[in-house]
């Protein structure tokens, strides 16, 4: 059982190994996008945009605060 164990820890190890990305022995990357000065690596391809994964802008609330009066929460007109 204990070799079990072990042989399925080791092959799992294996799995964590990563190497560079490149395409394969007959492909080649896409042309480079219009106005591009050059064609992307597969690491930039991989990247994504700012707009795909936008960093948090805002301050989390910390502590509870009462909220100001709101000068446009008017009653509506009859």
């Amino acid at each position: 059982m204990k070799r079990l164990v072990l042989a399925g820890v080791l092959a799992l190890g294996g799995c964590g190994s990563a190497s560079d990305l490149k395409p394969a022995s007959n492909q080649h990357l896409p042309v480079a996008p219009y106005s591009a000065r050059a064609t992307p690596t597969a690491t930039q391809l991989l990247t994504p945009p700012t707009q795909a994964r936008p960093e948090r802008s805002d301050e989390l609330l910390k502590k509870s605060e009462t909220r100001r009066g709101d000068e446009f929460d008017l009653p509506p007109h009859n």
